[in-house]
């Protein structure tokens, strides 16, 4: 049952069926990440031990236009939902395969807007930055991927699947089975856009 509740006065959703499913990371840049028991956050640079960690943006194509952009991207969230919908696709993904760090379940990431915090387990705390957007590397890893995480709108704008991206404000283990809380930023809300 989803209810709101007051938190540190601020409104946020509380929901026993929002939940993380899985964690992963990489020390490589690779594009899978390997399930993990536990990962690590720590704050103002990623999980601990993933080769994205860090306060400055680590993905290679971005490093190339500004290594010293600020890093957006820190922790990768996807929604299980999609594994789901990619499966009646004919696409069977797992967990971290399309290189996400935290995969969730209850929650649509991607209408969640800019700021939005998830409180996960314990202590961490995330904060949404924005959409990933899809690369070709999705088309490597399952040919015609690329093409199922894109839709587009009767207006012509893109519908971008393949996860959202943010920022670690507060440290601390992450492991599947934790519940995660959503607290919202003050209205008016910013829709995601992508990072």
């Amino acid at each position: 049952m989803v209810r709101c509740v007051r938190v540190e006065g601020e409104e946020s959703m509380a929901d026993s069926r929002m939940k993380v499913i899985s964690v992963s990371k990489s020390r490589e840049h690779n594009f899978s990440k390997e399930a993990q028991p536990e990962i690590e956050l720590v704050r103002g640079m990623g999980v601990d031990g993933d080769s994205h960690s860090g306060r400055t943006v680590q993905h290679r194509s971005r490093v190339a236009v500004d290594p010293d952009q600020p890093n957006l991207r820190q922790v990768h969230l996807i929604h299980e939902e999609l594994f789901i919908e990619l499966k009646e696709d004919g696409f069977d993904i797992r967990p971290g395969e399309i290189g996400e760090n935290i995969t969730t379940r209850g929650i649509d990431l991607l209408s969640l807007p800019v700021g939005t915090i998830l409180k996960l387990g314990e202590k961490a705390r995330v904060e949404i930055t924005g959409l990933r957007n899809p690369c070709t590397q999705l088309d490597v890893f399952r040919k015609g991927l690329m093409s199922a995480v894109l839709q587009k709108k009767s207006d012509g704008s893109v519908i971008r699947k393949s996860g959202v991206m943010g920022i670690v404000l507060e440290g601390g283990k992450v492991r599947p089975g934790d519940l995660i809380q959503i607290v919202y930023p003050p209205e008016p809300y910013e829709p995601l856009g992508v990072v």
